[in-house]
């Protein structure tokens, strides 16, 4: 098991295709550019951000199940019965079978059915490497103290039935031979040099005391059955591919759980799952890819390293993220106080992220060795391409939970994910575009080279950045985290996207394009840190943004944007809890909102956003329903009028309590760097540490 090896394999399936185009935008808006300028940069964003296309590949597409990998049944007539006696075993009817002690060779290909117990023995598959051999497990009870008690030595294909209402065993001894992984010689209790599929309607405990439990070194295919592995390495391998139909797979390993490990050929070391019940505990990686993981359905538990708690605590070098400049995800003293998140719609299992992170950090000298590699416990993991259609997933990971050295596509399924590092890391490009995700806890919700969120629905929590577009891998940020980069964009174009984070909200080291979809983003408490961040430009031409946090390093939508945005800096911070409510001079509302943690500026921008006359409250009731703070389909009564002002000429307004403001165009003070034409907060306004009060 090569877990400190470090994955390069780049994908041959293209699973998310970037343009040229994408590749070469202008993401970065000079502060000094005209409006003609920037509107010309936000065609160009927005065509280029509509050419991230999702390939469509689906396991079929990988690996085909043959009518011999399906077929269970068997006849007695035309099979071999042989009968495990102890130390020995008898042939009862037919041939291909040699019994020499405790040591079974079969040396033909046809049907042979296991029945019975062998205390200290082996059965050995030893035929042409065109036979096709069929080993039914009818009631059988294998042990070898010295190395594998199946041994698949050569043959075409070797079917591993489990015949319906039997319970099967196979073990090894703990002093079984120890060989290297990439040896020939056996180093699981299960060993097939062959191609090997597990199918029928039985159970097959197995249990690698010395090393893995079952290991294929072509490629292993499980259509069906109970199958439950236990092993002091890793669990379930098949270096060419691991496809799975159907089965219920329990897995507890010392090492991986379910991983393919050819590396040297893009077109196998994948793994491939139609469907099934999976229940992994590893300490290394749940499941794992050494080119490609597509997931069709299934139901997923996986749990990696001891879960998130054993999460490794992280310091950034330059101080920024998770909160305050230091500890990550402390708040500053003033704004340590947030209010209820319940009264905002907020459920109790995603909890505000800043108040999650408040431990003493100590950095021995070999974490602060950026050359040490260290273990891998990530849940879901591929080196190349990771495609998810459809399964439910819950997911407690020390490491990340998802993560892909490629692009991640996430087409539809439920996952429920707690990560002690990233929830969704891709190293290229993360795809959402359906399901239901809920990321309960993370230090960055969701991160990648570049991210497009077309649909579905995504809730996160994080300690650091909830968004993060940033090149490269996870290793931490790094010092080209202030430059931006023309393929570093997040996309915004359907489905919904809710973020609480102690760092940055939305975070981008190029641009932010938002076309559609609904965006709620309660992001930090401190002045370290931004609600939005990001080095190019906001280009919103559709959708609907609300974005509450800090006042000190606030950034809002690019001037060059079509959809009108407003952003209100309020004087002192505001309680958690206390809405915002939106209205033109007719009454109409435009949007109301309850943050779940104390804020000082909010950014609001919606397709109902015109030209006109509007009025900013706080505080009230309102008679809506409300998810995740938004409050839709009631009546707003009781708050308190905080100041009344003019949508004219700007796309972006800023505001205070004495109304429209001026918004600062060039640097801010870090966080973002250039924040695009009238991206950063007023030079004017400076963030305060009061206590909140009513506005007069």
């Amino acid at each position: 098991m090569n877990k400190w090896s470090t994955w390069s394999m780049t994908s041959k399936l293209g699973i998310i295709m970037l343009s040229a185009a994408m590749l070469s935008a202008c993401g970065a808006v000079s502060a000094t550019e005209d409006q003609a300028q920037g509107t010309a940069a936000t065609a160009e964003l927005t065509s280029t951000s509509s050419d991230t296309e999702l390939a469509s590949v689906t396991v079929a597409d990988l690996v085909s199940f043959k009518d011999r990998d399906t077929k269970t049944d068997w006849s007695a007539d035309t099979s071999t019965a042989i009968t495990l006696n102890g130390n020995t075993a008898a042939v009862t009817t037919g041939s291909g079978v040699k019994v020499s002690g405790g040591t079974v060779t079969i040396d033909a290909a046809g049907t042979y059915v296991l029945n019975g117990k062998l205390n200290d023995g082996q059965i050995i598959v030893d035929a042409a490497e065109e036979d096709d051999v069929q080993l039914v497990l009818n009631g059988a009870e294998i042990h070898d103290n010295d190395s594998a008690p199946i041994y698949i030595k050569a043959a075409g294909n070797v079917i591993l039935t489990l015949q319906e209402g039997t319970e099967n065993t196979v073990s090894d001894g703990q002093n079984a031979t120890v060989t290297d992984a990439e040896s020939d010689a056996p180093n699981a209790a299960i060993f097939s040099k062959a191609d090997l599929t597990i199918n029928g309607a039985g159970s097959l405990s197995v249990t690698g005391n010395n090393n893995n439990g079952i290991n294929s070194k072509d490629d292993l295919k499980i259509v069906g059955g109970t199958i439950n592995v236990e092993a002091v390495d890793d669990g379930i391998l098949g270096k060419d591919m691991v496809a799975v139909k159907d089965g219920q797979i329990t897995v507890k390993a010392g090492g991986d759980g379910i991983k393919s490990s050819n590396d040297t050929d893009a077109d196998k070391g994948f793994v491939a799952i139609a469907g099934g019940t999976f229940n992994v505990t590893a300490e290394a990686d749940g499941i794992q890819a050494a080119t490609q993981l597509v997931v069709d359905g299934g139901t997923f538990h996986i749990v990696t390293g001891g879960g998130s708690a054993n999460g490794e605590v992280k310091v950034q070098d330059n101080g920024r993220g998770g909160g305050s400049w230091g500890k990550p995800g402390e708040m500053n003293p003033a704004d340590a106080t947030s209010g209820s998140s319940e009264a905002a719609g907020m459920k109790d299992a995603m909890a505000p992220a800043g108040t999650a992170a408040n431990v003493e950090v100590a950095v021995s000298a070999e974490s602060e060795d950026t050359n040490t590699e260290s273990l891998s416990m990530k849940g879901l993991k591929a080196s190349g391409d990771i495609v998810i259609n459809n399964g439910s997933f819950t997911l407690d990971s020390a490491d990340d939970a998802v993560h892909g050295n490629a692009n991640i596509s996430i087409k539809d399924g439920k996952f429920e994910v707690a990560s002690g590092d990233d929830g969704i890391h891709a190293d290229a490009t993360l795809a959402i575009a359906g399901g239901t995700i809920t990321i309960t806890k993370s230090y960055e919700g969701i991160e990648g080279g570049a991210i497009a969120v077309s649909g579905g629905e995504t809730r996160l929590s994080a300690s650091d950045d909830g968004v993060n577009v940033s090149g490269g891998n996870d290793g931490g940020s790094s010092q080209d985290e202030f430059a931006a980069s023309s393929s570093n964009i997040l996309t915004i174009s359907g489905g919904y996207l809710y973020v609480d984070a102690a760092g940055d909200g939305l975070d981008s080291n190029g641009s932010i394009v938002m076309t559609g979809g609904t965006a709620l983003v309660n992001g930090p408490t401190n002045s370290g840190n931004g609600t939005l961040d990001y080095n190019g430009s906001y280009e919103m031409t559709g959708g609907i943004l609300v974005a509450a946090g800090s006042s000190g390093m606030a950034q809002a939508p690019s001037d060059t944007s079509s959809q009108y945005s407003v952003t209100m800096t309020f004087p002192e911070a505001q309680q958690a809890g206390t809405l915002v409510h939106l209205e033109d001079n007719a009454g109409n509302e435009i949007l109301t909102f309850a943050p779940t943690k104390n804020f000082q500026s909010i950014v609001i921008s919606s397709p109902d956003l015109k030209k006109g006359s509007y009025v900013l409250y706080t505080s009230g009731s309102s008679t809506g329903s409300v998810k995740d703070g938004m409050y839709t389909d009631g009546k707003y009564v009781g708050g308190t009028k905080v100041v009344s002002f003019e949508i004219s000429d700007s796309i972006t307004t800023w505001l205070n309590e004495s109304g429209v403001t001026t918004g600062n165009t060039g640097f801010g003070p870090g966080g973002g760097g250039r924040g695009g034409k009238g991206g950063m907060r007023p030079q004017d306004e400076r963030p305060t540490d009061q206590a909140p009060t009513d506005a007069q």
